[in-house]
């Protein structure tokens, strides 16, 4: 976040600065025409304006953070921070504050001319307007920023974005990939979420080694000494393998960037906190299971590559589409069990995803049976579970 407002500051000093050593294209009797003698006065408005809008700012989206991290979910306020319009208002306030106060110290010492006065109050006059469009962006802004639905959204994006990381998912149950004897096994030395897999560095290192590199870390996995992350079936040297090791990124927590798992591991969880006794939102848990659906449906529609910097030589394992379904409906299944709304739109969205790839349709409905199973168990009056039953017969007789 520090960073476009240690750029605006900048910008905004070098401005001030800048009046008094171009001054000179000015002309005196143009200068006293235009009576640039009242940039004193704006530029003390500006000053005191300007800290009070800033501090306003900084609270208001530490609020919406708080507010997330409360009522939302913790993993979703790292969205919230790499808002770009919240960064954009903070930067141009505190940055038009730092104008204000260069202007104000450069004018008391008389280091500007009469000249360099009318080139300061062209920029005062820049940045005023700069102030006004950012600040009603802010306001309509601000508005949503935090809230639940715009949470919700914000999410959806991350993970679809996420999406264009990944190949086709794999269908069916988990298959594992036998490690011959004697193949060189990579393992990383820290301890963290793999966050980024830089393929190209994989690829060149597989030609180096005349080998196939087999990734069994993608991103998302947490890693550790003991977890496996590549192996090879050729002998990388001590070089080789740490240039291996430093194409995985690793770091404390998750992030959105090339894992879409994660988005819908966010947007589950938004939807536990809604179900829960205390918040009691069953329509929140509703709008969160149509966003998981769009992307599901996203990723099933994903076709295979051929562009990109991975080949034979680099194999990356696809994502595992049963434990995509796991991972998103499972803890609705579980929190919703009891609320015949959740139930009917789970079965809903489980068959709107086979009806979209026909592949999946035998793991779809091992979820949509155990979402029925926990259901059933769940209600208490017997018109829901008739209905329910009644409702995944007609998706998965």
């Amino acid at each position: 976040m520090w960073f476009r407002a240690g750029l605006f500051c900048v910008f905004a000093i070098g401005l001030a600065l800048a009046s008094a050593i171009i001054g000179h294209v000015i002309s005196y009797e143009f200068a006293t025409k235009v009576g640039a003698s009242s940039v004193d006065s704006i530029l003390n408005v500006l000053a005191s304006s300007m800290l009070a809008v800033t501090t306003f700012s900084l609270t208001a989206m530490v609020s919406a953070y708080s507010g997330a991290t409360s009522n939302i979910t913790p993993r979703a306020v790292q969205l919230l921070v790499e808002d770009a319009t919240a960064q954009n208002a903070l930067a141009t306030f505190l940055g038009s504050f730092l104008f204000a106060i260069v202007g104000i110290i450069a004018l008391s010492t008389g280091f500007y001319g009469e000249s360099g006065r009318v080139i300061l109050l062209g920029g005062t006059i820049v940045v005023i307007a700069t102030i006004v469009i950012t600040f009603l962006r802010w306001i309509e802004h601000i508005t949503r920023f935090g809230r639940v639905n715009d949470t919700i959204a914000r999410v959806e994006t991350a993970a679809m974005k996420a999406t264009s990381a990944v190949g086709p998912p794999r269908f069916g149950p988990r298959r594992e990939r036998d490690v011959p004897d004697g193949a060189a096994l990579i393992h990383l030395e820290h301890i963290g979420r793999i966050t980024h897999v830089d393929i190209a560095v994989l690829q060149e290192v597989a030609e180096d080694i005349d080998g196939q590199i087999v990734l069994s870390a993608p991103p998302g996995t947490m890693a550790d000494p003991s977890r496996m992350a590549a192996w090879t079936t050729a002998r990388p040297d001590a070089k080789q393998v740490e240039t291996l090791r430093s194409a995985f990124t690793v770091a404390h927590d998750r992030a959105f960037d090339h894992d879409p798992r994660f988005g819908l591991v966010v947007l589950s969880e938004i939807a536990s906190r809604a179900l829960s006794p205390a918040v009691n939102d069953p329509g929140t848990a509703i709008s969160v299971i149509e966003a998981g659906t769009r992307v599901l449906s996203a990723i099933v529609a994903i076709e295979e590559s051929t562009d990109g910097p991975c080949s034979d030589k680099v194999i990356v394992p696809p994502l595992s589409f049963p434990e995509l379904l796991e991972d998103f409906y499972r803890p609705i299944a579980r929190d919703g069990a009891g609320l015949i709304e959740v139930a009917i739109r789970l079965q809903k969205s489980l068959a709107a995803l086979a009806e979209a790839e026909p592949a999946a349709r035998a793991d779809c409905a091992a979820a949509a049976a155990e979402a029925l199973a926990r259901a059933m168990a769940a209600m208490t009056a017997e018109a829901d579970r008739s209905q329910i039953a009644r409702i995944h017969r007609r998706y998965w007789s």
